[in-house]
This record gives C-alpha cells, structure tokens and sequence, in this order.
C-alpha cells in the first residue's frame, strides 16, 4: 500500500491581512497530499484542486496511485475560508503544486478540475498557455509569471461547476427584498412557496431568472461604489459584508428542469435549510473576493477558460448529481470541442459519496486516458 505523503509547499506573498496568520502572511506556504506508486514506473502525474475545499482526502489519491499514477490533493492558501480569497493568487498556488511535482521528476503533469476545480483548472492552463493577469478584478496587482505557471498535459473534469460567477447567478435567491434581513421575502418570486411550483410554469422561471441577475447586478454595482467610496477616503481598501440566501435554483425542487438522475433538494440537504443556513455558498466575503469570484467581471470562467487551452480534456458526468447538469456538460463540451472526452457515470452524485464502485470506474478511465496522452 502506497504511504500518504506531506507536500509542503512555498508560495509567493500575498495581499495584506489576507490570513489571520502573521506566520503566513511572511512566509506563506501551501500543503498537499500524495501517494508514490511503489514501484514508481510512471511518468505522470495529477494534481486535484479547489479554490477553498480540503483536498488531502480526496478519494482519487489512493485510487490512481495503486494504478501507477501518483495524485497531489492540493490545497490552496484560503483552505476553508473564501472571504478574501483571490482567484487571480489561487492559480499561483496551483502552479506551485505543478512545479513540486516536476521537482519531483514527473515529466508530465494532469490538472483534475473536481466540482469547483473544474473552472480553477481552466483559469490555470489559459494562463499557463498565454499569461494575461497582471492584476485582480479590483486593481490588485498580482506577480505572476511564466515560470509561476508551468502548462499541464492534460485537464480532467469531474462533476466540475461552470465557475462561481455562474453558480451565484443560478443558485442566489431573488425573492430577497432588504439585503440585510435574511428572512423578508417577496412571495411571488419565492422559489420556496408551494404556489409558485414545482412544477415551475416557464414564463415564472424566467421572471425569476431575470430577477436573479438582477440581484446580482445590484450587489456588484453596490460593491463597486463601496470599492470607490473606501480608497478615496482611506485607509481601508476592501470591507467583508454577507450575501444571505445563495442556494435557490428552481431545478433543485423541479426535477423536469435540466433532467437528469438527481433527487430533490441541494448536495447538502434540504435546498431550503441550505438556502437560509448561516453557513452557505458566498455567505461571507469582501468587495475584492466578491469581484474575483463570484462577480460578472471574474476572471475565472470556466467555460470561457476551457475555450483558450490546447491540451486535451476528459469530461466526467455524474448524471445524479443535483448541482451540475446536462447544460453544464453542453457548456464544457462546447468550450473544449474536439479536445474532450466525454465518461458517464450513471447513478454518480456529486461526490460520490457511498460509491466505491463509481470511484473505482473513474480511476480506471482516467488510468487509460493518461496512457494515451
């Protein structure tokens, strides 16, 4: 059995008060885990990441290295705390996993994009390909160069979300009226009263679509004059505030919407509870992470990053799970073309929770997607 291995990792400096860690605001660092294969014969390597989520154990590690591939569950400087994360600083720290890697003489590298990976993998290899940032949404700079971004050989994507811009504009709850009541609703857009639906009528849903970019476009346009407003006045640059109530797509009650094999409600419980729970998607953050993740002007687009690489793709589909769907596969597979494979997984939910047999087949495809890279 292979042994489970500490990688630690250097990174470069961030933002000011970005941790609450003096330590590692001077001399910050990163931490993955992997196993060697033993022996090692293989030339090549995978490195799975999330913007926020604790990925030392995640289930593909021991998988893929008793198929001869060593896998690095990497975490990113805000393992779990996104209120100041940057997605323009999260792809240094991914770089930073690919270089230990290359250190460690694998010659080749694959990024796996798991749930909100998929969209950071993307990021990651269209600036690897062709390097554009030079700064955050908000005027940040950040110093990233080429050697901070080594290009991968290949990119694999499973049950990976379309980008955090894109989840806060399908899951943000527009039957919201006070931004800082998380109780006071607007009952004809309350995707949660019975009178509404499900079933959903189609002219409702796209009053609520509409309402749900609106809100969002009102939260981004708040957040750019706060922006303003704190660095023309000094000395504050950013400011932490709540967004209340993210977890209110229509498909999570109406199964006919976006079908595929998924129960009702959301990957953590009750869509409802989710959506009014005190710990929640994009609950807490500040105006600079609000513009890097979850706002209109993210960087960070799956899709729209997929479509600037070159290398090669393979696509995993969880046809049961409730929060990627048949659109979101459309939406990989029309950014990648050519390049992707596509691998159903029936019956898979998200995290293939109580499913050995789904992890087993994924490790195996992507054994034989690797071999012929």
């Amino acid at each position: 059995m292979p042994e489970r291995r500490l990688a630690v990792i250097d990174v470069k400096p961030g933002s000011a008060m970005e941790s609450q860690s003096g330590l590692q605001m001077q001399s910050p660092r990163i931490y993955g885990a992997y196993e060697e294969p033993s022996p090692r014969t293989g030339k090549t390597a995978c490195v799975v990441m999330h913007p926020t989520s604790n990925f030392h154990g995640h289930y593909l590690i021991t998988p893929l290295a008793k198929r001869g591939i060593c896998c690095l569950g990497l975490n990113s400087r805000y393992v779990g705390n996104d209120t100041t994360l940057l997605m323009e600083r999260v792809i240094q720290d991914l770089g930073a996993g690919v270089n230990f890697l290359r250190r460690q003489g694998y010659e080749r590298v694959v990024l796996i994009g798991n749930s909100g990976g998929g969209a950071l993998v993307s990021f990651y290899q269209a600036q690897a390909e062709k390097l554009t940032v030079t700064q955050a949404p908000d005027g940040t700079p950040v110093a990233i160069g080429p050697d901070d971004l080594p290009p991968a050989d290949g990119i694999i994507l499973s049950a990976a979300h379309l980008g955090r811009s894109r989840l806060l504009v399908e899951w943000i709850d527009p039957a919201v009226i006070d931004e800082t009541d998380p109780i006071a609703t607007d009952p004809d857009l309350d995707v949660f009263d019975p009178s509404n639906g499900p079933p959903f009528d189609p002219e409702w849903i796209n009053r609520f679509r509409a309402a749900q970019r609106e809100r969002r476009d009102r939260i981004e346009a708040w957040v750019w004059q706060r922006l303003r407003q704190l660095r023309k006045s000094g000395p504050a640059r950013d400011m932490a505030f709540v967004i209340h109530r993210t977890q209110a797509d229509p498909r999570l009650l109406d199964l006919s919407l976006d079908a595929n094999d998924r129960p009702v409600g959301s990957i953590w419980g009750s869509a409802r509870e989710v959506n009014y729970a005190s710990n929640a998607m994009g609950r807490f953050t500040s105006l600079s992470a609000f513009l890097s993740q979850w706002a209109s002007c993210s960087q960070a687009d799956g899709p729209t990053n997929l479509a600037r690489t070159s290398i090669p793709v393979l696509l995993f589909e969880h046809s049961a799970d409730a929060s990627t769907f048949p659109s979101t596969r459309g939406a990989w597979l029309a950014a990648a073309g050519s390049r992707a494979r596509v691998h159903r997984l029936p019956g898979a939910n998200h995290y293939l929770a109580g499913q050995p047999a789904l992890i087993e087949e994924t490790a195996d495809v992507i054994a034989e997607w690797i071999a012929r890279l």
